[in-house]
């Protein structure tokens, strides 16, 4: 492929070299089950095992918490499912939000077809949840929490503190997914109150196909795959070395780069968006001007679609997204964008912008020149933007 511009990391990032070397012996050299009882399935369980104690470390957990899984959409799936099964007999009430990603969603709609009641809370123009809000949501038949650490698309980020002291203090599992925020910025999951986690290896520069859930010692969990004794015979199924590996690499090397790389996506977003809206007309930042995700920037210009906004980009080798990469091909508004109040016109017209590690300060520049240079080639086109200036040069007069 031709040179290009890679700003849609929220959707999925490129596996570090370093990873890659990590997984390769698990591919060829090491290829045994970790399940046998031979020196060659030995080498995978100590591999998987030491991925275990470093992804365990990342967020001040136990080895033992981590249960490792084909990515955050399982993670999601499994947490919740889990937690209503093991708790219907105490209650059938599970709290989320409007804006929470679609794997944890449509699992509370599966679950509300099998009895159980969901709460979803409304969020603010900013995206944030309210902790009063959810005070009042609370009930005595109230089993779960589940509210998201950052939102995907527009980068908010929730009170997960607060959110987990609430729960805590009624009596109520909190689970939160994490695939966004894992090593973008620090999570202790003790001090933050966190009972369930879910995290997703292909969003911090590791393969795709593999995630882990973190389940704290006093969450009583039900199997989600059956069959043999895997991750204590709670998910069945001969494990993803090669994968397990490469997360565990993907994360030790986060590790040592979190500070200085959140840090410089912050400064080279913070100069995306101070350029894109004082020099694109009738622009709008989704989210959290400070409190969102040190890598993301989300618009909505006025009087364009942003399908067509993103088709001149990629045509000049630019890479985004207009929100959740799980969505794309949906006619219908961002729910997201819906949630904190857009109207469909405005909803439809968004740009999600995701920064990495490699991102330099001359590819935002020219990408802010590309958006310019598109948003007003599309809006020269648009009767409905012709009457808006010819409204507001009637008003002048």
């Amino acid at each position: 492929m031709g040179e290009f511009i890679y700003l849609d990391h929220a959707a999925t990032t490129q596996t570090a070299p370093e990873v890659l070397d990590a997984m390769l012996p698990y591919l060829q050299e090491y290829y045994g089950n970790p399940s046998s009882s031979y020196r060659l399935a030995v080498s995978s369980r100590k591999a998987v095992e030491k991925a275990r104690g470093v992804i365990a470390d990342m967020i001040h957990a136990k080895e033992q918490e981590i249960f490792f899984t084909g990515g955050g959409t399982e993670s999601d799936n499994w947490a919740l499912k889990a937690v209503a099964e093991s708790l219907q007999k105490k209650g059938r009430h599970i709290i989320t939000t409007q804006i929470e990603h679609h794997a944890i969603l449509h699992t509370c709609e599966y679950l509300e077809k099998r009895g159980f009641e969901v709460t979803y809370l409304p969020v603010n123009e900013q995206g944030f949840v309210s902790p009063h809000t959810l005070k009042q949501a609370i009930r005595k038949d109230t089993v779960l929490i589940s509210v998201m650490f950052a939102n995907n698309e527009i980068g908010t980020l929730q009170p997960v503190s607060q959110i987990g002291q609430i729960a805590h203090e009624r009596g109520i599992l909190f689970h939160t997914d994490a695939v966004q925020a894992f090593c973008q910025m620090s999570i202790d999951v003790r001090e933050m109150q966190i009972d369930l986690m879910s995290a997703s290896g292909h969003k911090c520069y590791g393969p795709k196909g593999v995630g882990f859930l973190y389940v704290g010692e006093r969450v009583p969990m039900t199997p989600f795959l059956h069959g043999g004794a895997q991750e204590r015979k709670l998910r069945a199924g001969t494990e993803n070395v090669a994968g397990i590996v490469g997360f565990g690499a993907a994360v030790a090397m986060c590790k040592k780069t979190l500070l200085e790389r959140a840090e410089k996506e912050r400064v080279l977003r913070d100069h995306l968006i101070d350029r894109i809206l004082s020099e694109v007309p009738y622009t709008r930042l989704n989210g959290s001007r400070k409190m969102r995700l040190p890598n993301n920037a989300n618009f909505s210009f006025q009087f364009i679609e942003g399908e067509n906004l993103l088709v001149l980009l990629d045509m000049d080798g630019i890479c985004a997204s207009g929100g959740s990469a799980c969505t794309t091909g949906s006619t219908e508004p961002s729910h997201v964008l819906k949630a904190i109040g857009l109207p469909d016109g405005l909803a439809n017209g968004s740009l999600r912008l995701t920064l990495g590690a490699g991102t330099s300060m001359e590819e935002i520049d020219r990408t802010v020149e590309a958006v310019k240079k598109h948003v007003a080639k599309l809006r020269d086109g648009s009767v409905v933007y012709e009457d808006f200036l010819a409204r507001q040069w009637d008003h002048s007069l």
